[in-house]
């Protein structure tokens, strides 16, 4: 049997840490790699309460490999297209906390990939690029929504009719990454971060990655009743009774 393109490796704290496996090819996104992140997203473990996404040989995901690329008509590209955005959506969108540890490429789909995960880890090899423009082609993979609320769209049509590259100091400015580390200190404090997120109350970790995206999407008055409903599904569960109680008693809380 082929080897898997995406080692998973669970430990016992409920982290899984994903890395994304095709030496030599920068891990470039093939259908069988989305095809491996798709299926461990759609049915992940129950043990697992926060997900590491990470790359091999110094790059995190250098985007669509072109050389496996398949020639589309219209309706097959954009039926591959929106394949993509089901599959983002599940990583972002599944209720599990994703950490993306980033060294080296994180270009095309990569950078779709890593804006799909809730909290970005740059290495100073970093780097972020939408090369689409310079190949004749558009981003299809969710770029034009996720890159574009990040940067804004002046920004975005700039990097795109251009190819400009980021590093990861700026990545961190503009909002591409959240933190920038050391090179070769990403995963570490991408698991760390990881562990203590999983600390957190499982409702109010489901509850922030589902509903905080989907409120920049509505007017403000819409968006101020779906915190109060929010609000109200956290504020009366006994995870909350039991945060009040650790903070009241000064000890860590215990969310089960």
């Amino acid at each position: 049997m082929a080897e898997p393109l995406l080692k998973i490796d669970l430990s016992e704290d409920g982290i899984a840490t994903l890395t994304m496996s095709r030496p030599g090819k920068r891990n470039a996104m093939s259908d069988k790699l989305l095809a491996e992140i798709d299926a461990f997203f759609s049915n992940p473990p129950e043990s697992v309460r926060a997900v590491v996404l990470t790359g091999t040989e110094g790059h995190y995901c250098s985007g669509l490999d072109l050389a496996e690329h398949e020639q589309r008509d219209a309706e097959g590209t954009m039926r591959h297209s929106r394949g993509w955005h089901a599959i983002m959506d599940k990583i972002q969108f599944g209720g599990l906390p994703v950490v993306s540890a980033m060294f080296g490429a994180v270009i095309g789909g990569g950078l779709e990939l890593a804006t799909a995960t809730h909290v970005r880890i740059a290495e100073p090899s970093c780097i972020f690029q939408l090369p689409e423009g310079r190949r004749g082609i558009f981003v299809g993979g969710g770029a034009s929504v996720r890159v574009g609320r990040i940067l804004g769209a002046d920004r975005m049509i700039e990097m795109m009719l251009t190819g400009r590259k980021y590093g990861a100091e700026e990545g961190k400015t503009l909002g591409l990454a959240h933190y920038v580390v050391g090179e070769g200190e990403a995963l570490a404090m991408a698991q760390d971060l990881a562990r203590k997120i999983a600390d957190n109350a499982p409702l109010s970790n489901y509850v922030m990655i589902q509903a905080i995206a989907r409120i920049e999407d509505m007017s403000k008055t819409d968006g101020f009743f779906t915190e109060s409903l929010c609000a109200a599904l956290t504020q009366t569960s006994p995870h909350a009774v039991e945060g009040l109680q650790a903070f009241l008693q000064k000890r860590d809380p215990s969310f089960t």
